[in-house]
């Protein structure tokens, strides 16, 4: 847990928590903070900890873009969630959209440019968001608004290169997959956008799950949740998000990007479609534990 992305805090907390829930479903835990400047040393610790399994609550990058997960490989030491190239896959997620046009699932249009681009003029018509193309929980992403006065105005924070991509008004969603099996969706209500705030301050958002949305909706949701885990190869536990537009039906239904390294926090989605399902906690992450292996 931990480690040295955007995303160390709340990654901290999944640690905390999952290690905690693992205890309660009698699992000897040892606890591994990979370190704010990236743990050197993080593969002569896993050794000398002995351990059987890792559970990888690491976000964001190193942790979820395939880096970890190969030292994991090459230490030969069974852990959770994707591999290598399922997590480096989803993590870029111009690629990833590549992938999910392969399976037929309904993407927005996008593009990559440069970050003095994107302040300099508007990429494409507003409106559209501006994000970085390979980080997580919703770290330094721009909304340019129609009738914008001018492009976004990006923080020197943001990666030099930025991807672009349509502004699909509307409803979000999202839906885990645990194996071969679509959990329920969730609908997710903030103020404003779904930000890195609302994602994990409490009361920053709210979650009504299953979401109440017409039937084929939901079920297509479900459907794209799991090409998407298939398609770009993910294992265990994944969740994709969506953004729905009423107005036009199925066809106002966009996969935005697939989450091979879902958030485990007290407010977390994942934890919570899981328990609707009827899967508590402790057993969720062992069920996870179970899941683990290498070469995945």
């Amino acid at each position: 847990m931990g480690g040295p992305s955007a995303e160390r805090e709340v990654s901290l907390v999944s640690g905390r928590e999952c290690a905690q829930a693992l205890r309660v479903a009698g699992y000897e835990v040892v606890e591994i903070d990979a370190g704010p400047e990236g743990g050197a040393d993080l593969s002569a610790r896993l050794v000398a900890a002995r351990v059987d399994v890792v559970f990888n609550a690491l976000h964001g990058r190193w942790g979820e873009d395939g880096c970890v997960q190969g030292l994991l490989e090459w230490l030969r030491l069974p852990y959770t969630h994707s591999g290598v190239l399922a997590s480096a896959l989803a993590m870029d997620k111009t690629r990833a959209k590549a992938a999910y046009r392969t399976a037929g699932l309904p993407v927005v249009e996008s593009l990559l440019v440069s970050r003095e681009a994107a302040r300099a003029a508007h990429p494409m018509p507003a409106p559209y968001v501006v994000k970085p193309n390979a980080e997580g929980s919703s770290v330094g992403v721009y909304i340019v608004q129609d009738g914008a006065n001018g492009p976004a105005q990006l923080s020197d924070e943001m990666p030099a290169t930025v991807m672009v991509e349509t502004y699909v008004p509307g409803r979000e969603l999202t839906c885990s997959v645990l194996g071969d099996r679509a959990l329920c969706v969730t609908e997710i209500l903030t103020s404003g956008w779904y930000d890195y705030h609302a994602k994990y301050a409490p009361g920053g958002s709210s979650h009504i799950l299953p979401a109440d949305i017409p039937d084929e909706i939901a079920e297509a949701v479900r459907d794209y949740a799991l090409r998407a885990h298939a398609v770009l190869g993910c294992r265990g536990l994944s969740r994709s998000d969506f953004r729905w537009n009423p107005d036009l039906g199925l066809d106002g239904l966009y996969i935005l990007e697939t989450n091979t390294q879902p958030g485990m926090t007290p407010t977390s989605l994942s934890p919570e479609q899981a328990a609707h399902a009827g899967l508590g906690f402790p057993a969720l992450c062992a069920w996870i534990v179970e899941d683990a292996s290498c070469n995945r």
